[in-house]
C-alpha cells in the first residue's frame, strides 16, 4: 500500500480494503445530478460561501483540465478499468463544496459510473473509510465489477489535509477554552487555500492519477484469476 504523507489513504493493497465488499449496496445511492439538484442553500463564511449550492455549481461548471495530458489520461478510463465509484458526502461540509464538483467532472470525463451516498444515511459504510479515526468527507471509493474496493481518495488534497492534521496534533483537547477559536482559524486557513486559484484541483487530479495505474493493475490481476 502507499500513502501521500500518510494522509490521503489512497489504499489499493490494504488488507481491510481488499476484504470489504460493497456489492450489496450497488444501485442504492443517488446519481450526481440528484445530489446537486437537492442541495440546500447554506452560508459558510469561513470558506467565503454565501450560497453553497450556487458555489458548488460554479465550481462544477468552471472546471477544466489544466493540461491535455491529464485530459487524455482520464478519457474513458472507466471503459478500460470497469471501475465504478461511490462518493460518501453531505451538502453541509465545505470540503464537499470544493472537492465533489471536481470529482463529478473527472468521473464524467472518465466515463466511470458514480453514485452518491449521503453520509448520515450510510454510516455503516462511512465507518469503513475513516480518516485519522474521523468521518472526514468527501470520500471517493473505487470498486471493481464484483463490488470489491480497489482504492479511495479523500477527504482533502494532501497539502490541505496537512493543515488540519497539524491543528489536531497541536490541540488534542477539544474541551479546551480556545479550541473552537483555533479550529475556526484553521478552517479559515483551509478556505484561503481552496480560494487561491485552481491549485487544489490540479493536486486532486495528480492524486487521482496516482491511484488509477494501481487500480488498473489490481483489476487486471483479479480478471486474470477468474
Amino acid at each position: 500500500m502507499f500513502y501521500i504523507r500518510n494522509i490521503l489513504y489512497l489504499e489499493v493493497k490494504d488488507h481491510m480494503t481488499q476484504q470489504f465488499n460493497l456489492k450489496n449496496v450497488v444501485g442504492k445511492g443517488i446519481p450526481p445530478e440528484q445530489f446537486m439538484e437537492h442541495m440546500k442553500v447554506r452560508e459558510m463564511p469561513l470558506n467565503g460561501f454565501t450560497n453553497t449550492k450556487e458555489s458548488f455549481k460554479e465550481i462544477y461548471t468552471d472546471f477544466a483540465f489544466s493540461s491535455e495530458e491529464y485530459k487524455l489520461f482520464f478519457s474513458d478510463l472507466g471503459v478500460r478499468t470497469k471501475v465504478t465509484c461511490f462518493i460518501l458526502c453531505t451538502d453541509w461540509c465545505p470540503d464537499v463544496i470544493w472537492n465533489v464538483p471536481v470529482l463529478f467532472r473527472v468521473l464524467e470525463h472518465a466515463n466511470i459510473p458514480t453514485e452518491v451516498f449521503l453520509m448520515e444515511e450510510h454510516l455503516e459504510i462511512m465507518n469503513h473509510f475513516l480518516t485519522n479515526g474521523g468521518r472526514a468527507q468527501p470520500i471517493a471509493v473505487f470498486l471493481d465489477a464484483e463490488g470489491s474496493v480497489l482504492g479511495r481518495w479523500g477527504a482533502r488534497p494532501a497539502y490541505i489535509q496537512a493543515i488540519m492534521d497539524q491543528f489536531k496534533q497541536s490541540h488534542p483537547d477539544s474541551q479546551a477554552e480556545d479550541y473552537q477559536t483555533k479550529l475556526d482559524q484553521t478552517y479559515k486557513i483551509i478556505g484561503d487555500l481552496y480560494r487561491s486559484g485552481r491549485t487544489y484541483q490540479d493536486i486532486m487530479i495528480q492524486e487521482l492519477r496516482t491511484i488509477f495505474p494501481q487500480i488498473e493493475i489490481e483489476s487486471s490481476d483479479r480478471n486474470y484469476q477468474k
